[in-house]
């Protein structure tokens, strides 16, 4: 089950967000399959040295204000 579940229009915002912070992403790294959250969760985490639980908490606060540019 997934952790957080994004519409393509939340993960288009979020992912500019997630480019701007942690610039050394890739467009492979931030690609979300559809019903797919936990997998990009895992891919993050690995890929900016954090636990799942930082990217869920980072992934949900930036969806709690999408119109800021903050993460």
């Amino acid at each position: 089950m997934a952790s957080i579940n994004l519409s393509a229009s939340e993960w288009g915002i979020l992912k500019l967000k997630f480019q701007r912070k942690y610039n050394h992403l890739n467009d492979a790294d931030l690609y979300l399959e559809p019903g797919e959250e936990d997998a990009l969760i895992d891919r993050l985490a690995k890929r900016i040295h954090r636990d799942r639980a930082y990217v869920l908490f980072t992934l949900k606060k930036g969806l709690s204000d999408l119109e800021s540019n903050r993460l």
